[in-house]
């Protein structure tokens, strides 16, 4: 996995909270589960937008969890072994994980669907703001 470049640039100021989210989130991933994120066009009906989607095999509704924290999308899924299954061969675990995203600001979480043991979360691209402001110059004598 590529190193995200430090943030520490004389010309990227404050942007040390946001070093620390990054180094947190790249240490935390371990692989699983698999995901995709693509971009899905704008259409009639609804804008532009992200979707990621888990591969989430083996998980029901109610043993996944889709929350956004701060300024992270957290994806949790909690599966509890069955003790009273008898395997004669055990390839599917029954396992725990936690996948985050950091958000840009203004990003909006529009819904999160399971079909086919592919969970998909749409979120919506903020349309960038031009912001232009004058900063005057008080004159010292």
């Amino acid at each position: 996995m590529s190193r995200v470049p430090s943030l520490s640039s004389p010309f990227l100021l404050g942007f040390d909270e946001i070093e620390r989210v990054l180094d947190r989130v790249t240490k935390a991933s371990d692989g699983y589960p698999p995901y995709n994120i693509e971009r899905v066009a704008r259409d009639d009906r609804s804008p532009e937008r992200l979707r990621i989607t888990l591969a989430v095999a083996g998980f029901t509704l109610d043993q996944l969890d889709v929350a956004v924290e701060e300024n992270q999308l957290v994806i949790r899924g909690r599966q509890v072994e069955d003790k009273s299954r008898q395997f004669l061969h055990r390839g599917i675990a029954a396992r725990q994980f936690q996948r985050t995203f950091v958000l840009a600001e203004g990003m909006e979480v529009l819904c999160a669907d399971l079909k086919n043991g592919l969970l998909s979360v749409d979120l919506v691209r903020p349309e960038p703001e031009r912001l232009v402001r004058t900063i005057s110059i008080t004159p010292h004598e």
